[in-house]
């Protein structure tokens, strides 16, 4: 490692550290060479490099790496970072205490110009907008379990209808992790909001859609079920709508931007366009193909005469159904076209397994309906005069339905693809180093005083004194100790 060079967060794939005069981010193990991208070394440059880390880098495995940062208080808990009244260097240490020019709670503090590396934001807990998005979830899962058992539409409930219970299991099971991952805080706050809010979106038209067939057909048919189910709804959406407006602790500012928030939505490159294209196509495709019929039935007597009928298409309902089949797709839609744009890639990823969980549902119940015999009763035929008839009849699916199965799988498969796919560098612009003129000369090590909190390790006796003079950049001349051998330094010249 070139000398001064101090790695103080290390992940997955890249490690976060400080050089003589800048941050940068370097891939994990190769500190030797360039950095991939740096930034000045300031309390802004810091938390640029600390979101830009944390953006690319694979959640759940920074950790601390350097002694000097652990023995100040750091908290290696997910990302890393100071904890309260631990984290603050003493007056005369280079440190800024508590009101005195640091970062507020949370943003980690920053030792200005003693070589050493800020700590990271802190991981924050729920809080009290996380308690009560998880109370509101969990009101909203009890609800919907309860909502299964009374009549849900013209007196037969949820759990006596598998192709029904199915889906609303599976929103119930996704509306619970989302409570769970909201209540473990830090970064699975916003995981689990984003999963709760995807699935809100697009189930919002879902339960729309059964309302609007009580709406059509009168009052009467709905019952108990059907109510407790969009109470449950409203306190699940409520608890991720929730979610989503608390902040995350530590959130980064935008360099040269003070107090400017860093958006979530932003243009993909790189490798991730890729698999913002497919989960956009996926996504369009299933909300157009959620609209055409996808029951097929036939229908014989003992004389051979047969007929075909399809069942399912969305505009062939009511108006209030039509309604809510139309606000499942625009909302799938939506849905899927921010998360392609939201950054860091993995949170749009949960934001589409919040989305596609009601598809999938969908196609499930789909399934089970065309394996269930279908009746005459269906079909405006009395059970006397379908024996009179010999009628028999067969149900199955129609394309549309294995075009939408097809999309709902690239869906699925791209989610799963967004969750691996690496944060790209968008590259340092051309010049030296923030701060320093390029070559070797920013590689030299600069003494340190004996007070430094965060002592550099012993150089080896290897070095020659040498003398500089003040740069172009108007920096005083010092002593310098060239190392023995600098490796891969910076290519001279700006």
């Amino acid at each position: 490692m070139r000398d001064k060079v101090t790695i103080a967060y290390r992940g997955a794939r890249y490690e976060l550290g400080r050089g003589p005069t800048f941050f940068g981010i370097w891939p994990a193990g190769a500190s030797g060479s360039q950095p991939l991208e740096w930034w000045p070394d300031t309390p802004e440059g810091w938390s640029a490099a600390w979101a830009r880390f944390t953006d690319i880098e694979t959640p759940g495995t920074v950790a601390v790496t350097d002694k000097r940062i652990a023995a100040q208080g750091a908290v290696p808990a997910g990302h890393a970072g100071f904890a309260a009244g631990q984290g603050e260097f003493a007056a005369g240490q280079g440190g800024y205490a508590a009101g005195q020019g640091g970062f507020a709670a949370g943003q980690g503090g920053f030792a200005a110009g003693q070589g050493g590396v800020p700590a990271g934001p802190r991981t924050a807990g729920a809080g009290i907008g996380g308690i009560i998005a998880v109370a509101l979830l969990a009101a909203g899962v009890v609800l919907g379990v309860v909502g299964l058992f009374p009549g849900y539409l013209a007196g037969a409930s949820l759990a006596s209808q598998p192709s029904n219970l199915v889906p609303h299991v599976l929103y119930l099971a996704a509306w619970s992790g989302s409570a769970a991952l909201i209540a473990l805080g830090g970064t699975r706050l916003r995981l689990g909001a984003l999963l709760g809010a995807g699935l809100s979106l697009v189930t919002f038209g879902l339960f729309f859609a059964d309302a609007g067939t009580a709406m059509a057909g009168g009052l009467h048919l709905a019952d108990s079920g059907l109510v407790l189910s969009i109470a449950g709804w409203l306190a699940c959406a409520a608890g991720s709508a929730i979610a989503m407006l608390i902040p995350t602790a530590g959130t980064p500012r935008l360099l040269g931007q003070p107090g400017g928030a860093r958006g979530p939505l932003r243009r993909p490159r790189g490798s991730q366009v890729g698999t913002a294209v497919l989960v956009v196509l996926a996504g369009l495709g299933a909300a157009i193909a959620f609209a055409p019929a996808w029951d097929s039935f036939t229908l014989r007597t003992a004389t051979g005469l047969s007929q075909t009928l399809q069942a399912g298409n969305a505009f062939d309902n009511p108006g209030p159904v039509i309604a809510g089949d139309v606000a499942v797709m625009v909302a799938l839609a939506a849905v899927v076209i921010a998360a392609a744009m939201w950054r860091p890639a993995r949170h749009g990823a949960v934001l589409v397994a919040g989305a596609a969980i009601p598809m999938v549902g969908q196609a499930i119940s789909a399934l089970i309906q065309a394996s269930e015999p279908a009746t005459a009763g269906q079909f405006g035929f009395t059970a006397g005069q379908a024996q009179r008839l010999g009628l028999t009849i067969s149900n199955g699916l129609t394309p549309w339905f294995w075009i939408y199965g097809a999309f709902v799988l690239a869906l699925v498969v791209s989610c799963a693809w967004m969750l691996f796919t690496p944060g790209d560098f968008v590259g340092a612009p051309a010049g030296p180093y923030p701060g320093a003129p390029p070559a070797d000369d920013l590689w030299r090590t600069k003494p340190e005083p004996e007070d430094d909190p965060w002592p550099a390790p012993a150089e080896p006796a290897t070095a020659a004194p040498d003398s500089t003079t003040a740069s172009d950049t108007g920096t005083q001349p010092d002593d310098r100790a060239e190392p023995a051998a600098a490796t891969n330094p910076p290519p001279a010249g700006g």
